[in-house]
C-alpha cells in the first residue's frame, strides 16, 4: 500500500482544489490594483470642476480622452494580453498603471497649486491638462489589461474542473472586491477633500500608487507560480501564436513568389485587386476582433451591457461634478457613493443564490428591469423644485438601481465565460470592453455638448432612454435563447387563487 502511486493512471483525474491562501493572494492583489483606480475615478471630477468652476467642460474633456483611448486601443489590448506571456502582462500592467496615476496626481497638484495659471500662463495650463488626461487614459488602459487577464482568463482557468458554482462564486468575489473599493475609496477621498484639501487628495493618490505596486506584483506572481494550470494555459496560448506566425510567414513568402510571377500579367482584373484589398482589411486586428465578437451568440447581451455605459446615472465624474456644483459637499457625495457600492456588494451575494435558482439568463432579465424601475426616481428628481432634495432623490435612485445593475453585469459576464470558446475569450473580452468605452465616450461627448450644469436634466433623460433600450435588447436575447420570457402557464394558477370581487 505504501508503494502505490498517489495518482491513478486508470483515467483522468479532476484538478486539485486551489489553495485558499492563493485565492486570498489573488483577491488581495486585485483589491490593491482596483483601489488606486477607484480613488482616481472618483476624484478626477472634483479636480476638474475645481480647476474650472461653473462648467463641466474639463470633466467631459477628460472623459472623452479616457474613453477614446479605450475605444481605439481596447481590442488591441485584448489581443496583446492574449499574445504575451502572463508575466510580461503583469509587469507592463502594474508598472504603467501605477506610474500613470502618479504622474496624473502630480500634474493635478501643480494645477491646484497655481490657481491663476489659466489666465497667466495658458500654454502651461493646457500642457498640464493634456498630461493629466493622457496619464489618466494610459492608467485606464493598463487597468483594462489587468481586468482582461484576471477576470476573463485567470478566474476561468482556476475554476475549470472545480465543483459547480465555483466560477459564479469567484466572479461574485471579484466583483465584490471592486464594489468594496467603490464603497470605501470615494468615502476616504471625500473626507480628505472636505476636511483637508484637493491637493492632499491628489498627493495621497500618488503616494498610494508608489507604495502598492511592489506588493501587487508579489501577490499576483505568487498566484501564477502556485497554480500550474495558469502557466500551462499560458504556454499553450504562446505556442498557438508561434505556429500562427510561422504559418503567416510561409503564406507571405508564398504570396510574394506568386506576386513575382504575376507582375508581368498585364491582364490582371480589377476584381482581383479589390478582393485582395478586402482580404487584407479583413485581416487587420481591429476588423478581425470585431468579426469574432459579432459571431458570438451572446452578442445581444454584450451590446445591452455596453449600452449601460452611455449614462450619467452613476457616481461617475460628470454626476460627481454636477452634484458638487449644486453645493453637495464632497464627503456627502463620497458617502452616497459608498452606500451605492454597499448595495452593489449585496448584489454580489444575491447573484449566486438567484442564479442557482432561476439560471444565469433569467437572472439577467429580472436584474435589468429592476434597475430600470429604480432609475425612474432619477427621472422624477427633475421635477423636484428644491435643488438639494432633487440631488438626494437623484443619488437615491442611482444607489437603489445598483442591485439590478451589478447582478446584470455578473449575468452577462458569466454568459460570455460559458458560451465563448477558449480560443476567442480574450479577444471577445477586449472587444466588449472597447464597445463599452465607445458608449462611455458618447456620454462624455454629450457632456461636452451639454456642458452647463443647469442642463444636467437633459443628460438624465438621455441616459434613461438608453437604459430602456438596453433592457429591451436583453429581453430579445432571452427570447432567442429560451423562446419565451415569462412562464405564463405558471402565473395563471397563481392568479386564479386571488379572491374575486
Amino acid at each position: 500500500m505504501m508503494n502505490e502511486p498517489l495518482i491513478s493512471h486508470h483515467g483522468p483525474q479532476p484538478p486539485p482544489s486551489v489553495s485558499s491562501s492563493l485565492l486570498v493572494s489573488l483577491y488581495a492583489g486585485h483589491f490593491l490594483a482596483r483601489w488606486g483606480a477607484r480613488m482616481w475615478e472618483f476624484s478626477v471630477g472634483l479636480y476638474m470642476i475645481s480647476i474650472w468652476p461653473d462648467s463641466l467642460l474639463l470633466t467631459a474633456a477628460y472623459g472623452v480622452v479616457e474613453s477614446a483611448s479605450t475605444v481605439l486601443f481596447g481590442t488591441v489590448v485584448g489581443q496583446w494580453v492574449d499574445r504575451l506571456t502572463n508575466i510580461k502582462v503583469l509587469q507592463v500592467w502594474l508598472l504603467s498603471q501605477n506610474l500613470s496615476f502618479v504622474i496624473a496626481g502630480g500634474s493635478v497638484i501643480a494645477l491646484l497649486a497655481y490657481k491663476d495659471m489659466m489666465s497667466e500662463n495658458f500654454l502651461s495650463f493646457i500642457a498640464l491638462i493634456l498630461l493629466t488626461n493622457i496619464s489618466g487614459a494610459v492608467g485606464v488602459l493598463s487597468t483594462l489589461a489587468g481586468t482582461i487577464l484576471v477576470e476573463r482568463e485567470w478566474v476561468v482557468v482556476i475554476s475549470d474542473g472545480q465543483p459547480p458554482g465555483v466560477l459564479s462564486k469567484m466572479n461574485a468575489t471579484i466583483r465584490r472586491i471592486d464594489l468594496i473599493c467603490k464603497l470605501v475609496a470615494p468615502v476616504v477621498s471625500g473626507f480628505i477633500v472636505s476636511f483637508a484639501s484637493l491637493t492632499a487628495s491628489a498627493a495621497t493618490l500618488a503616494l498610494w500608487n508608489v507604495v502598492s505596486v511592489f506588493l501587487q506584483y508579489w501577490l499576483l506572481m505568487s498566484v501564477y507560480n502556485g497554480i500550474p494550470a495558469l502557466s500551462e494555459r499560458n504556454e499553450r496560448r504562446v505556442l498557438k501564436y508561434t505556429h500562427k506566425d510561422m504559418e503567416s510567414s510561409y503564406s507571405t513568402a508564398g504570396n510574394k513568389r506568386s506576386s513575382d510571377l504575376e507582375e508581368n500579367d498585364l491582364a490582371q482584373s480589377n476584381d482581383g485587386c479589390w478582393r485582395k484589398l478586402i482580404g487584407r482589411v479583413a485581416r487587420l486586428p481591429y476588423i478581425s476582433a470585431w468579426k469574432v465578437y459579432l459571431k458570438q451568440d451572446v452578442v445581444l447581451a454584450g451590446v445591452s451591457l455596453a449600452l449601460l455605459y452611455f449614462t450619467v446615472l452613476s457616481f461617475g465624474s460628470l454626476m460627481t461634478a454636477a452634484l458638487q456644483w449644486e453645493g453637495i459637499p464632497a464627503y456627502i457625495i463620497g458617502i452616497a457613493r459608498g452606500i451605492s457600492a454597499t448595495i452593489g456588494v449585496a448584489a454580489t451575494f444575491l447573484y449566486p443564490v438567484l442564479e442557482s435558482q432561476i439560471s444565469t439568463v433569467r437572472t439577467g432579465l429580472w436584474s435589468t428591469w429592476s434597475q430600470w424601475f429604480f432609475l425612474l426616481l432619477c427621472v422624477a428628481s427633475i421635477w423636484i423644485p428644491n435643488k438639494h432634495a432633487a440631488a438626494y432623490a437623484l443619488m437615491s435612485g442611482v444607489a437603489l438601481s445598483r442591485i439590478g445593475l451589478w447582478m446584470f453585469d455578473l449575468s452577462v459576464i458569466q454568459q460570455m465565460q460559458d458560451r465563448v470558446s477558449e480560443s476567442d475569450r480574450l479577444v471577445v473580452g477586449g472587444a466588449q470592453n472597447s464597445l463599452q468605452s465607445v458608449l462611455d465616450l458618447a456620454t462624455y461627448v454629450s457632456g461636452l455638448i451639454i456642458s452647463d450644469p443647469q442642463d444636467f436634466w437633459m443628460l438624465i433623460i438621455l441616459s434613461m432612454l438608453l437604459v430602456t433600450v438596453a433592457s429591451i435588447l436583453y429581453s430579445v436575447h432571452v427570447f432567442r435563447v429560451r423562446k419565451h420570457l415569462i412562464h405564463f402557464e405558471k402565473l395563471y394558477p397563481l392568479i386564479q387563487k386571488f379572491p374575486r370581487a
